[in-house]
């Protein structure tokens, strides 16, 4: 799924609700992604990433969800934006991507290993995203890695990746 939206409805609780809104999103046509659902005490608080289709502008979306019949409702539907896609970067010799369960420290441990190989970084894209019962995190670098350094400096980057979880894969350009 590639998520473009966020949507999150803050209203009185009822009997049928979270039917309501759900068979709403699918009529509209959305995609739901990881989604969720809880009351504090009378309020109801609903939330989802999903993907709107490409015919289907946010401002509709919202007035389809407005329709509903939602007491003291409070509705946001905001567009979000994925980390781009790095395909190329001039200067740069390799594009990186790693992705996993998001954990303290992902960036600043896997850019270090650029440092003892003297590769730069020549341009960095993340992106989060909720999937099922994790938060996934994918980082992608495109990098400059010295022709002669760089077997080393991938094999160290795959190694670390691999003891931290994460998928690793690269391009060389």
């Amino acid at each position: 799924m590639n998520a473009n939206t966020r949507i999150t409805i803050s209203c009185d609780d009822r009997v049928g609700l979270v039917s309501d809104i759900t068979g709403r999103l699918f009529d509209i046509g959305t995609n739901l992604g990881p989604t969720s659902f809880a009351l504090n005490g009378a309020t109801a608080r609903f939330e989802t990433t999903c993907e709107l289709p490409d015919d289907c502008p946010i401002s509709e979306c919202e007035t389809g969800l407005s329709e509903l019949a939602l007491e003291n409702a409070d509705i946001t539907v905001e567009a979000i934006a994925a980390a781009p896609k790095l395909t190329t970067a001039p200067g740069a010799t390799h594009l990186i991507e790693c992705s996993g369960v998001d954990q303290p420290g992902l960036i600043a441990r896997l850019s270090e290993i650029f440092i003892e190989y003297k590769a730069n970084i020549v341009k960095l894209a993340a992106s989060a995203s909720d999937e099922k019962d994790a938060r996934i995190y994918t980082l992608r670098f495109a990098v400059a890695i010295p022709p002669e350094r760089a077997a080393n400096c991938l094999a160290t980057l795959a190694n670390t990746a691999g003891s931290m979880r994460l998928v690793f894969k690269f391009d060389e350009l």
